[in-house]
């Protein structure tokens, strides 16, 4: 899939079934969706190695891998094939390029040394001292099949978003995956180890299996692997990719890293996560209005104190309802005004919308139920129920588990002004 197309997916699905008018919404979402690019992505082929280079992190994503000496003769080595018109003139150019002490070789050679007893071919990487940042990927067969395996290198602030984002388990209503950890190891390492898919629809079964580390010095380590000989377009050659989590735990932790790591310049001071609303979670009063209804609810995820998603299950089938609070930007106020123009204006002075509409991330046979709520201080409540138990699932009945009057209830519930005001 091309970045662009990417990168609008991963947009898209920031929304979660969420109208994504605001100018600090839009921005919100870009930045996130961005990230979640970079997770998918990160530095595996030379086009997911073109996608970080476009991140616009400040080279965060750019840089890469390790490798004292040995192994790896230039046969193994394989430049990428980014669009020139994107790349510096020169590795001088770029500030955040390495000295070029890790060589494409060494990085072939250090993979060779920490990978187990099988053969690595196909193999393509870059040195420190490339523009795109170092890297190593290569097809790994111990004698089960081929599977490809590839691992990035980066320098990040370790109190950072993107550093958080990168060992943070993504949403499983947003993402189809099979299982995720994250775990802060004994040196404060933070390690997030996932086994998920290619393709979030499954379209295609290819296995993808990751492990991603920040150091507290802001090493980050992406190894990622699947079970077919390339990331995209080849036959799944596997049951599952060559390397246990376990196994996959033990290289990105490992210290031979730390040469090529140690040649890129420190990154600088990443945007923090600022603090978290005090008070009740909008997905904990969500959650107690819909006990109300006496429908089991089987799936709770929150996404900070504003963002929470619950699916509920009356056994008909699952049924996604999620919930967005945006408060009134202290830099543009009544700035969500002009979506309510049509709107319906309570006795409270409360402006409501109803909407019913196809699902927009591509879900087959998916109807989007929402009602949006307009505060009298500029708060905006938005509610969405969707007959599946996910906006990029198939529909599992034929209409939400919430009508469209309930979910206005729910939007100009008289909870939401002990939280968030009048």
């Amino acid at each position: 899939m091309p970045f662009e197309d990417e990168l609008g997916e991963a947009l898209q699905s920031t929304g979660n079934g969420f109208t994504a008018e605001g100018r600090d919404l839009v921005d919100a979402g870009e930045r996130r969706g961005r990230r979640m690019v970079a997770r998918r992505r990160a530095t595996m082929a030379g086009g997911s190695v073109l996608a970080l280079a476009l991140i616009g992190t400040a080279g965060a994503y750019a840089n890469g891998l390790l490798g004292p000496g040995g192994g790896g003769g230039q046969e193994d080595v394989a430049t990428s094939a980014e669009p020139p018109a994107l790349l510096p003139s020169s590795a001088q150019a770029r500030p955040d390029v390495g000295t070029g002490a890790v060589s494409a070789e060494q990085m072939i050679g250090v993979l060779k040394q920490l990978l187990p007893q099988g053969k690595l071919t196909d193999t393509t990487s870059r040195g420190t001292d490339h523009e795109l940042g170092p890297m190593v990927t290569g097809a790994f067969d111990e004698g089960e099949g081929k599977g490809r395996i590839g691992f990035s290198l980066s320098r990040v602030d370790p109190k950072g978003v993107m550093a958080d984002d990168m060992v943070e388990c993504p949403s499983r209503v947003a993402l189809t995956y099979d299982s995720c950890t994250s775990e802060k190891l004994p040196d404060g390492s933070r390690l997030m180890l996932f086994k998920g898919y290619e393709y979030p629809d499954r379209r295609v079964d290819t296995k993808s299996w990751r492990a991603t580390v920040v150091t507290p010095q802001g090493f980050l380590v992406d190894a990622q692997e699947f079970n077919a000989p390339t990331e995209k377009d080849s036959a799944i050659s596997r049951s599952t990719p060559p390397l246990t989590l376990a196994q996959l735990k033990a290289l990105v932790i490992s210290p031979l890293w730390h040469p090529a790591l140690n040649d890129l310049p420190a990154a600088g001071q990443d945007e923090q996560r600022p603090p978290a609303r005090q008070g009740a979670k909008a997905v904990d009063i969500l959650e107690e209005l819909l006990r109300q209804d006496e429908i089991p609810i089987v799936l709770r995820e929150e996404d900070g104190a504003d963002l929470g998603h619950l699916v509920l299950d009356d056994g008909k089938g699952k049924s996604l309802v999620s919930l967005q609070i945006q408060p009134d930007s202290a830099n543009a106020p009544r700035m969500w005004a002009d979506l309510f123009t049509s709107a319906e204006t309570l006795p409270d002075g409360t402006k409501v919308l109803v909407r019913d509409q196809p699902g927009e991330k591509g879900g087959a046979g998916v109807i989007w139920w929402s009602a949006e709520a307009l505060r009298p201080n500029g708060t905006r409540v938005i509610v969405s129920a969707f007959n599946a138990k996910s906006q990029s699932s198939a529909a599992t009945r034929k209409e939400p588990v919430v009508s469209l009057q309930r979910l206005k209830e729910l939007a100009t519930s008289p909870k939401w002004s002990s939280e968030y005001g009048q």
